[in-house]
């Protein structure tokens, strides 16, 4: 999967299931700011990214993410390791 679609779904699912205003998702914005994520919205997000992209996430990929794109490569990396 190309990492400009990856980028287009995390960001669509974002703004659509967490009404995340798209003008405030920037590659270099922090994550759990810009969202302004509790515990269970990590949750959330965990489930919502796992059914979009069929990877799984523990905990354990949290750590070190701070930015968007500390995310977008993430997933990415979890959805090449998958194919």
């Amino acid at each position: 999967m190309d990492k400009a679609v990856i980028i287009e779904k995390i960001n669509y699912f974002l703004i659509d299931e967490f009404e995340v205003d798209g003008e405030t998702i920037a590659p270099e914005a922090n994550l759990k700011d810009t969202l302004g994520l509790d515990s269970l919205d990590y949750v959330d997000l965990v489930v919502t990214v796992e059914s979009n992209f069929g990877i799984k996430l523990g905990e354990a990929d949290f750590v070190g993410i701070a930015t968007f794109q500390n995310f977008y490569d993430l997933i990415e990396n979890k959805v090449e390791a998958k194919q």
